[in-house]
């Protein structure tokens, strides 16, 4: 799912699990990374990976990081992205995180009007540098 649309499958390659199979055994083996997968029917349908992060500012707040939200585009429409998002909503509270946060390529317009109905606010800039 995570090469299923055109951002992703520029940067993706399914074919070879040899770059994700390390990652995938880095973050399982560690506590503050949680992966969620979706199953119906034997078939995945949805991802999301939440991220508790230890901080300094906000009187040394927790914060939670919500990534790779994916759900099959077949699957889509029924409820299950707000049920992860909620899902990481409620385990970031659990964890005692202060905040959750997510960003949004600026082309998922459809993504962005789907965090705001769930009560997320576009506050900040995001900037990146690959390496």
């Amino acid at each position: 799912m995570l090469a299923d649309d055109p951002l992703g499958s520029r940067r993706e390659s399914p074919d070879d699990l040899s770059p994700y199979l390390p990652a995938f055994e880095r973050v399982a083996a560690d506590p503050n990374q949680h992966l969620v997968v979706a199953v119906r029917g034997g078939r995945v349908i949805g991802t999301l990976h939440l991220t508790i992060i230890p901080g300094l500012s906000r009187r040394g707040a927790s914060r939670s990081l919500i990534e790779a939200v994916r759900i099959r585009a077949d699957a889509r429409g029924n409820g299950l992205g707000t049920d992860l998002i909620q899902w990481a909503i409620d385990e970031s509270r659990r964890q005692g995180a202060q905040l959750v946060q997510l960003t949004s390529d600026t082309s998922r317009g459809e993504a962005h009007r789907f965090y705001e109905r769930l009560g997320f606010v576009a506050s900040h800039v995001g900037f990146k540098m690959t390496l």
